[in-house]
């Protein structure tokens, strides 16, 4: 499989947070993905980037937050994560860079 660029389009970034790193003892790693992406849409991105079997993917959408901007009530994007849990023997490593 190669990565087409519709892959790239599907998978924003790895999520590194507290949160993502203790998912990551349980063999899943967490990306920010587009917002009208399906599951079994990440799952073939991931798959055809890293080379990797994917065992199960879980989405959530975070709503964006309203905050200050220079003074002015502005709203940030609304955000969706996916956990992607891998098969045995699987691992991404997301410190480095792809």
């Amino acid at each position: 499989m190669s990565a087409k660029p519709e892959h790239y389009d599907v998978i924003r970034k790895p999520i590194i947070t507290e949160k993502a790193t203790m998912a990551s003892e349980a063999n899943a790693v967490v990306f920010e993905v587009a917002i009208d992406s399906s599951k079994p849409q990440i799952r073939d991105a991931v798959e055809a980037l890293f080379g990797v079997k994917v065992k199960a993917v879980n989405t959530s959408i975070t709503k964006g937050k309203v905050k200050r901007f220079r003074g002015q009530p502005g709203r940030r994007k609304d955000v969706k994560k996916a956990y992607v849990t891998l098969e045995e023997g699987n691992t991404i490593d997301v410190t480095t860079g792809l």
